[in-house]
């Protein structure tokens, strides 16, 4: 039996009749089961065998996160939901969308020298903009002194997008429209959700059923990244695929305009969402949480 979707693996297969030597082995991420197994590479190469030619398979460990890696995929996240006004200071990007949603109006450490010597300043930045100075904190980005309280933490998790079949059902469009907004019931303005630095951003619907946003952004290394936000599914229609239906829509579009990883930003206590997206090869990357510069 196939361990899930995602799972790092070592897969020995046949290799065709002749070959010296008869089989080979990959190290990668299980991408694809069924007829013909897939196992996408640390490099984004996709190796395809077919089922009767596999020989072995084993489970093998995550490598270990790097601090670049959360820092690429930290930038790419805040390229990607920028609110309406931003602005780079001593290393932090600070975002500001008239205080709808604390990931648009809060600061990110982002670059190696991002550090306390900022917050004064970033502190006045947002009190001249009427609301609280957060900043993110994600894991080894920036160290939080001992006893300050931080709330609203969030799983960062990440994984290998791949172009698919179109999904039906769903639309997609550049801009959130009424059967969007229908289903997302946030008091969001379409500034801040079609806001994007350097990239593109679709709208992903089941209409009356399920909502979802994409955004394509690129982080230093150059790598393209797709993040999905604003899931929502109405209640009466959840547990029936249309969650992953959503998410599956923009994975494709995202991968068709070049991205070769994805992530979401899960708050740690939604069980339901953070089950989902691991269902769907997702793993977690690293955590982040808020917490008020002023307290600092």
């Amino acid at each position: 039996m196939l361990p899930p979707d995602g799972t790092r693996v070592s897969l020995r297969y046949r290799l065709p009749d002749g070959s010296v030597p008869p089989h080979t082995d990959v190290v990668g991420h299980l991408s694809s089961s069924g007829a013909t197994i897939e196992v996408r590479t640390r490099r984004g190469e996709v190796v395809s065998v077919s089922a009767v030619d596999v020989l072995a398979i084993r489970v093998v460990p995550e490598q270990p996160v790097r601090t670049s890696q959360i820092r690429n995929t930290e930038q790419a996240a805040a390229l990607a939901w920028p609110g309406s006004e931003q602005v780079w200071l001593d290393g932090w990007l600070l975002r500001f969308g008239g205080g709808q949603t604390r990931r648009a109006n809060s600061a990110v450490p982002l670059e190696a020298w991002a550090g306390p010597g900022a917050l004064a300043a970033i502190t006045d930045w947002y009190a001249a903009r009427g609301v609280p100075a957060l900043i993110a904190v994600p894991d080894r980005l920036f160290r939080l002194p001992a006893g300050v309280a931080a709330d609203g933490e969030n799983v960062v998790m990440t994984a290998e997008p791949h172009a698919g079949a179109p999904t039906a059902g769903v639309v997609l469009s550049a801009r959130p429209d009424t059967a969007w907004r229908e289903v997302y019931h946030r008091d969001v303005s379409d500034d801040v959700l079609c806001a994007v630095v350097d990239g593109e951003v679709a709208f992903a619907t089941v209409p009356g059923v399920a909502a979802g946003r994409g955004a394509v952004t690129t982080s230093p290394d150059g790598t393209r990244w797709v993040g999905l936000s604003a899931v929502h599914v109405a209640e009466e229609a959840r547990r029936r695929g249309r969650g992953r239906a959503i998410c599956e829509a923009l994975l494709t579009w995202g991968a068709e305009r070049g991205a070769t990883r994805a992530y979401v930003q899960v708050l740690a206590d939604n069980v339901a969402a953070t089950s989902l997206y691991e269902a769907m090869g997702f793993r977690t990357q690293h955590r982040s949480r808020y917490v008020d510069a002023s307290s600092l």
